[in-house]
């Protein structure tokens, strides 16, 4: 099954769109390998995938603790991405997409930064074969994303002046990616991006929370699945705030 479909599956059963970001402050590396499986354990039933990134793999290691969690996860039925955010020449990039596909990870998240060319074509071939989904960002969630994603620029394809998340979008379609990140804390931008895309790739929207960002907001621009961390990991009653949250974008989903 396709990424995409596992994801449609996960978020049909749960009845949720909100993919728990598993971020948590460093401690030793045995009791951060232990407040992750427990905490995804409590709070499972509410979220329909699973985001890791640096926080986790570098002190617990690819091939040794992440691999539990990865394997909890879809024991518990639900996919895991990968926030390595891709970005270096082709060779490298499919080297990275390999170790984190044969890892155990359902997607890799990329930036389209490199482009096609000697950039992500091999990442985007990879997961064709293996079944496995690429997310590209597309404007991250923090204050300082204009600098880069807001630039604007030529469209190399039209010739006029245009923003670049706008571009990466573009190449969202063309690219056949399963995914996009645009920040909840930019719910114009959703609304722009969700208008290149339509419902044909899904807007997966961090930011909510801690960083600011709204759910109703990001969910009426057109978010399809809201990406939360530190609101839930840091929670005194991380399985009440996932079900609120569950609930809250599913409430606006319906409207």
């Amino acid at each position: 099954m396709s990424f995409q479909l596992e994801m449609n599956r996960s978020a049909k059963e749960n009845h949720s769109s909100l993919v728990l970001a598993l971020d948590l402050p460093p401690v030793e590396p045995h009791q951060l390998l232990s407040r992750s499986l427990n905490l995804l354990e409590e709070v499972h039933p509410y979220i329909c995938a699973v985001k890791i990134n640096h926080h986790l793999v570098l002190p617990l290691g690819l091939f040794d603790g992440i691999p539990r969690i990865v394997g909890l996860a879809h024991d518990l039925g639900l996919p895991t991405i990968m926030d390595c955010k891709i970005n270096d020449i082709g060779d490298t990039n499919r080297v990275i997409a390999e170790f984190y596909y044969n890892a155990g990870f359902d997607a890799v998240i990329a930036n389209p930064f490199v482009g096609w060319d000697e950039g992500l074509q091999p990442v985007l071939e990879i997961a064709k074969r293996k079944r496995r989904g690429v997310i590209l960002l597309v404007y991250m969630s923090h204050k300082g994303a204009f600098e880069g994603y807001g630039q604007k620029i030529i469209n190399p394809q039209t010739g006029k002046l245009t923003f670049q998340y706008l571009v990466f979008a573009e190449k969202a379609l063309s690219w056949n990616a399963d995914g996009v990140v645009v920040g909840a804390t930019f719910p114009e931008k959703i609304k722009e991006v969700y208008a290149v895309l339509k419902d044909r790739v899904p807007i997966y929207s961090p930011g909510v929370g801690v960083q600011g960002g709204d759910v109703e907001a990001a969910v009426e621009a057109g978010a399809r699945y809201l990406i939360v961390g530190r609101k839930i990991t840091l929670a005194e009653d991380p399985s009440n705030v996932a079900k609120s949250l569950r609930d809250a974008i599913k409430g606006c989903a319906e409207n």
